[in-house]
């Protein structure tokens, strides 16, 4: 979709529409993408460079990185009244140009400016998450913004340039001018759904694949340890493999890079310290059109693991109208500090629902590009 497609669908233009309809209350919620290429269009999200086929997403916009990345000794905040420029002047290591292409090695912190910037208005917020296969690469990435104090967020009234802070974690990755690592949700006033309404939601549209649903602050979704008819249940990642190239899809051998786990004796599996596994949801997940949904870190206190770094789930993830049936979600895992044994239907993480401010013109998976709609267990786009 491009701006002109917007504007023929009937994105609100400023010039055209009356002042009247710009001062009607509007509804609360996810912004779909009809609404983003309106930010466009309103000057409130501007573009160093036009939108990309696909960049925006149903509910979402793919954030871009921009020509040069700075390799910097930590990972900071800026903090209240500063600026990311300040801190990089006083942090950075060295400059690299990217616009050509340049590899980013495991372990090392670059600051990258965006060529996304914003200009909020009361009322509009945002926040951000890896992409999916970005968070499938073990790649950690956050988006800092000037004066903010915390990673992903963008408060309503912000205006100014967004970063990205990327580490690579096993892989070393290459990337350019223009790679796309991260993605930003645009949230007008509050949207999550209680406990009671997501019941009432699965209810009519069966938000995951079991009568036994546990909904406690989100819908839990549990670990598939059974495998599938060969008995693989996942993927660890291994060391001192090559690089991969964010921008082309299909390039590496899997077995280059991973190693499949197959299920043994116990449904179970013990997560080594500090690597990097890939495993599934044993329940299919269902987003309905209405609604778009994100992955939320696990609580800590039932285990010292993390899961899923890549936590948005566009609408119609998992919708049968968009071909979505039986879409598994899947979990990047990670243990920290102790071995930790995951047993088979062990709760992983849980699943918040937020309404959309309107229906999306297009779902996931409905023709745009959509990499993991009807997955199960299934590693990122750029291996065969």
């Amino acid at each position: 979709m491009t701006l002109s497609d917007a504007q023929s669908m009937g994105v609100r233009s400023l010039d055209s529409q009356s002042m009247q309809e710009d001062l009607m209350p509007k509804k609360q919620g996810i912004l779909p993408a009809d609404e983003i290429f309106g930010l466009i269009e309103a000057g409130i999200l501007k573009l160093a460079e036009p939108a990309l086929d696909g960049q925006i997403q149903p509910a979402s916009l793919d954030l871009r990185l921009g020509s040069f990345a700075y390799r910097v000794r930590a990972s900071f905040l800026p903090g209240a009244d500063q600026s990311v420029e300040n801190k990089l002047d006083d942090l950075m290591v060295h400059k690299i140009d990217i616009s050509g292409g340049a590899v980013l090695e495991t372990g090392c912190v670059y600051v990258v400016p965006l060529l996304e910037e914003l200009d909020m208005p009361a009322g509009l917020s945002a926040s951000a998450n890896p992409k999916s296969s970005t968070g499938r690469l073990d790649v950690f990435t956050r988006v800092i913004a000037d004066g903010v104090g915390a990673f992903d967020q963008v408060p309503e009234g912000y205006r100014g340039r967004l970063y990205a802070e990327i580490c690579p974690q096993t892989f070393s990755i290459m990337v350019r001018k223009g790679s796309r690592l991260s993605q930003l949700r645009f949230r007008r006033g509050l949207s999550i759904e209680p406990d009671d309404v997501l019941r009432s939601l699965h209810e009519e549209q069966s938000l995951v694949s079991t009568s036994a649903i546990d909904i406690d602050n989100g819908v839990g979704l549990s670990v598939d340890l059974e495998g599938d008819a060969q008995g693989l249940i996942g993927y660890r990642a291994k060391r001192h493999t090559g690089i991969v190239d964010v921008d082309v899809p299909g390039a590496c051998d899997a077995l280059d890079y991973w190693e499949p786990i197959h299920r043994r004796k116990q449904p179970r599996l013990i997560l080594d310290p500090d690597e990097f596994y890939i495993l599934a949801s044993k329940e299919a997940v269902h987003v309905p059109p209405s609604h778009a949904a994100e992955m939320v870190p696990f609580n800590p206190l039932v285990g010292e693991f993390r899961v899923h770094y890549a936590g948005f789930f566009d609408p119609g993830f998992g919708h049968d109208a968009a071909g979505g049936h039986g879409s598994r979600a899947v979990l990047e895992v990670r243990s920290h500090k102790v071995p930790f044994i995951l047993e088979h239907g062990q709760i992983i993480g849980r699943l918040v629902y937020e309404r959309m401010a309107g229906l999306p013109e297009v779902l996931y998976g409905q023709g745009i590009g959509s990499h993991y709609q009807a997955q199960g267990l299934k590693l990122s786009k750029h291996f065969k």
